[in-house]
């Protein structure tokens, strides 16, 4: 017989998916390129109240890392960010292809290395262009977001102090955050591989298998740990697309090596409510973000 509980959680998976992506985009205030390529962009927001000086938020998108997803659905989120008086940075990277694989597949997810330059290199670049797009941006107060496959470019972002020696990301210093607020992130790339997260796309993202093995270390926020930086993930209980288990991996791994993660489990939320401006859990990250930027 059909799961009646199974069936509603499908239901309620589905309403909240058309919800997110029912909003028309929003056009940015600004925006600046950090590299030559298309996908090199950062679009800024102005907050949208009289305020000389408030927090920058930095918005990583999510979509598996796949090309098909770009930043165009979370401008909503960084509209409603900037209508509650933050500046905001929507960032774009590169990812995989839109075209399946030759020989057939799925489409392919991230671009090893070229993913992690473009976050490396945006966050690099952010202070200066943030400076010159929005003035009203106090670079000094930053805060970093991101969904689903963006919370985990976010962690690995605030993580890149911590990279092994040599690593072309690597800081010398830990970067200039107030904090992280992560949103239903893939933030243990173990626990989400053993879990077949968004159907193999972080194989995908790190070439493969044995190349999964040898680029882990330099691309899993669970094993770049601990950060010293303020951290807090956010996320659904009746998540289907990164179940709340992802989660509650990386918040153990961040124990173990002695760094303590906030958990924030929202009963009957799903995956997509965390950025939908319409959603009750939108107005829960705002707060998280608030908390760490004022």
């Amino acid at each position: 017989m059909p799961d009646p509980a199974a069936h509603d959680a499908l239901a309620r998976d589905a309403a909240e998916t058309e919800s997110v992506f029912s909003h028309p985009v929003v056009r940015p205030d600004a925006t600046a390129a950090y590299g030559e390529h298309p996908d090199q962009v950062i679009d800024f927001y102005a907050p949208r109240a009289n305020q000389e000086r408030v927090p920058l938020v930095v918005v990583l998108h999510g979509g598996a890392w796949r090309a098909a997803y770009d930043r165009t659905h979370m401008t909503p989120f960084a509209d409603f960010l900037a209508r509650r008086g933050f500046a905001v940075a929507n960032v774009e990277y590169r990812r995989g292809p839109a075209l399946p694989q030759q020989g057939g597949g799925p489409p392919v997810a991230g671009r090893w290395p070229e993913t992690f330059d473009d976050v490396a290199a945006a966050m690099d670049a952010l202070p200066a262009l943030a400076a010159g797009a929005l003035p009203q941006a106090d670079a000094r107060r930053t805060v970093l977001t991101g969904h689903s496959a963006g919370g985990h470019l976010a962690l690995w972002a605030a993580a890149r102090h911590v990279l092994p020696v040599g690593s072309p990301w690597r800081l010398p210093h830990p970067p200039p955050l107030r904090g992280v607020v992560a949103l239903a992130p893939i933030a243990d790339l173990l626990r989400a591989v053993e879990l077949d997260v968004c159907g193999g796309a972080i194989l995908q993202l790190l070439g493969g298998e044995e190349e999964f093995k040898q680029r882990r270390e330099s691309a899993d926020p669970a094993v770049l740990l601990p950060t010293g930086i303020a951290t807090a993930v956010v996320q659904g209980r009746t998540d289907l697309t990164v179940p709340y288990t992802v989660s509650e991996a990386f918040v153990d791994a961040a124990g173990r090596a002695g760094e303590m993660v906030g958990l924030t489990l929202l009963e009957e939320v799903g995956h997509f409510p965390l950025i939908d401006p319409v959603a009750d859990a939108c107005a829960v990250v705002a707060e998280e973000i608030a908390q760490l930027a004022w």
